[in-house]
């Protein structure tokens, strides 16, 4: 008896915080169309040409992305090409792979499926075996491990699926989270509420990340230090 009084508690708060909810968003929307019809001609005209100067600079932005390499999850051959890639691009998921291992077939399927949606953000694949040096350099020993570079900088690692609920069959966008939490790409859910599909079977308890490095430092791809 309790609990159902307990349930019917709670759903009572959640339906009036979707009313609130809903009603700000009608207030919001009223106040727009009201500015809206307040507008003259010339002041319409003039938010319609900034608003296609905005979508005119967004596509141009989009080619230049993909004229960079973005939109596909690609291999590159080599060390050097890894130094090229990240001072062309603000943003880039690097994998770390080798053949031998099955969990890096897993994450190219979920890197090729992102690359296409953040074209925002370069996605590439390097065989740890063909860069030993720079595996050392970045004190990478865990395969698979994703490095996130952004400007040109190794900032964060995802070190196998240990931030991915601890399982193989995490999804796509698990993994999406958990690149919006180290801001590498443009993350639009909620970055406190983790998407994991089996938290509860797995027992996964798993909140935002902390802002700094998982490893507690930072890594600098131009840099000769450890």
């Amino acid at each position: 008896m309790a609990a159902d009084t307990s349930v019917e508690m709670f759903s009572k708060v959640l339906e009036n915080q979707m009313l609130q909810t809903t009603k700000v968003v009608e207030e919001q929307l009223d106040a727009e169309i009201q500015k809206l019809d307040q507008m003259d001609e010339d002041e319409l005209e003039r938010l319609k040409e900034r608003r296609l100067e905005a979508l005119k600079k967004s596509q141009q932005q989009k080619q230049e992305w993909l004229s960079k390499g973005h939109g596909e999850y690609r291999e590159i051959p080599s060390e050097r090409d890894f130094f090229q890639e990240v001072k062309e691009s603000k943003n880039v998921v690097c994998h770390f792979y080798k053949d031998t291992t099955f969990r890096c077939v897993i994450l190219d399927k979920h890197l090729a499926a992102l690359s296409k949606k953040h074209i925002e953000t370069k996605f590439l694949k390097l065989n740890a075996e063909k860069s030993l040096f720079l595996c050392e350099r970045l004190g990478i020993k865990v395969i698979p491990t994703l490095a996130l570079v952004k400007d040109g900088k190794t900032q964060d690692f995802i070190v196998g699926f240990t931030d991915l609920g601890n399982t193989d069959d995490f999804t796509t966008e698990t993994l999406e989270w958990r690149l919006g939490c180290s801001n590498i790409i443009n993350y639009s859910g909620n970055l406190m509420d983790p998407p994991f599909q089996s938290q509860k079977k797995f027992g996964t308890s798993v909140t935002k990340l902390d802002k700094k490095t998982i490893r507690g430092k930072k890594y600098d791809s131009d840099s000769d230090d450890d």
